[in-house]
C-alpha cells in the first residue's frame, strides 16, 4: 500500500462511518504512524509503506470508524503550544480553554501559589506553571479520579515541571492558602449529555462532563468553599459554558467576590468569568 492509496482509504472509510473533518482526521493518523509531513507527502505520494505501519494505519482508521476520539488513538493532544498526554480518563484538551489560561497568565506574578480544581489532564496547571516565565510559582492539581491523576502526573514528568497532585474530592483534602483558584469544572447539563457526540457522550469520562441537573452543581461548591482557600486579594476562575455567564457570576458575587468578570472566547461566546474575593473584617487571618 501507498501513502497515497492508505491516505484515500482512510478518507472512504472515515466518510462511510460519517465521522466528522473525515479527510482531516484520515491525514493526522497517517502522519502519526507514518511520520510524514505534508510536503513530503506531495514530494513522494507513490512510496509503499510498510506492512507493520499498513496494519497500524488500518487498526486506527478503524477505531475512528467507531467514533473514538482521534486524540485516544494517538494518545496526545497539543494545548498552549505543548504536547499533553491524554486518554479516556481524561477530557482532551480544548482551544477554548486555552482562553481561561491566557487570561490567568495575565495575572500570575513570582512567588504565588495556584489551585487548580478538577485539573484532569493537568493542562491548565501545568501550562500555567511552564509557560508564567517565573521559578518560583508552585501549584496544586486536585481531581477525584486517580486515573485522571495518574494521566496528570505523566504530563507533568514529560513537561519537565514541577507540580504536586492531590486525589479529593474537590477541597476535602485540601490544605493551605493559594494566590489563584482555577477551575474548568464539569459543566454539562444532565439532560444534555446524551445529544451530545458519540465521541463525547461515549468516550469522555462521565464525572468530567456531569455538572448536574442545572450544569451549575461544581460552580457552587467551588464559590462556597474557595474563600476559606484564598489568600487576601485571591482571585478565583473558572471556564463556563457559553450560557453560564450571568450564573456564575451571581454565584460569585452573592458570595462576596468583586470585580467580577466574563471574558469572550473567539467565537464571541462567554468563556470565561473571574473574581476577587472581598474578605470581611472576621478574616484578618487571611495573608
Amino acid at each position: 500500500m501507498t501513502l497515497k492509496e492508505a491516505y484515500e482509504y482512510g478518507q472512504v472509510q472515515l466518510k462511510n462511518a460519517e465521522i466528522d473533518d473525515a479527510v482531516l482526521d484520515a491525514w493526522y493518523l497517517l502522519e502519526h504512524v507514518t511520520g510524514i509531513s505534508r510536503s513530503m507527502y506531495f514530494m513522494d505520494m507513490n512510496r509503499e509503506i510498510s506492512s507493520e505501519q499498513e496494519t497500524m494505519y488500518r487498526t486506527y482508521i478503524a477505531n475512528r470508524a467507531k467514533h473514538i476520539p482521534l486524540q485516544h488513538i494517538t494518545g496526545v493532544q497539543e494545548f498552549m503550544g505543548l504536547e499533553f498526554c491524554v486518554n479516556e480518563h481524561v477530557l482532551v484538551p480544548r482551544q477554548d480553554t486555552e482562553v481561561l489560561v491566557e487570561r490567568v497568565l495575565e495575572d500570575l506574578e513570582s512567588d504565588m501559589q495556584v489551585l487548580d480544581m478538577c485539573t484532569g489532564s493537568g493542562c491548565i496547571l501545568l501550562s500555567l506553571l511552564k509557560l508564567c516565565g517565573y521559578a518560583n510559582v508552585s501549584g496544586v492539581g486536585v481531581d477525584i479520579s486517580e486515573e485522571a491523576l495518574k494521566v496528570a502526573r505523566q504530563n507533568a514528568e514529560s513537561l519537565e515541571v514541577n507540580a504536586q497532585f492531590l486525589h479529593s474530592d474537590l477541597f476535602e483534602k485540601v490544605e493551605g492558602l493559594y494566590d489563584i483558584i482555577v477551575s474548568n469544572p464539569p459543566y454539562i447539563r444532565t439532560s444534555v449529555i446524551e445529544e451530545l457526540k458519540e465521541e463525547v457522550k461515549f468516550h469522555d469520562p462521565y464525572l468530567a462532563l456531569d455538572g448536574k441537573e442545572d450544569g451549575l452543581h461544581f460552580y457552587r461548591r467551588i464559590v462556597e468553599e474557595s474563600p476559606r482557600y484564598l489568600k487576601k486579594g485571591g482571585k478565583l476562575y473558572f471556564e463556563i459554558g457559553h450560557d453560564q455567564g450571568e450564573d456564575v457570576s451571581k454565584l460569585m458575587k452573592d458570595a462576596g467576590f468583586v470585580d467580577v468578570t466574563v471574558k469572550k472566547d473567539l467565537a464571541g461566546l462567554d468563556r470565561v468569568v473571574f473574581g476577587v474575593y472581598s474578605y470581611s473584617d472576621n478574616e484578618q487571618w487571611r495573608k
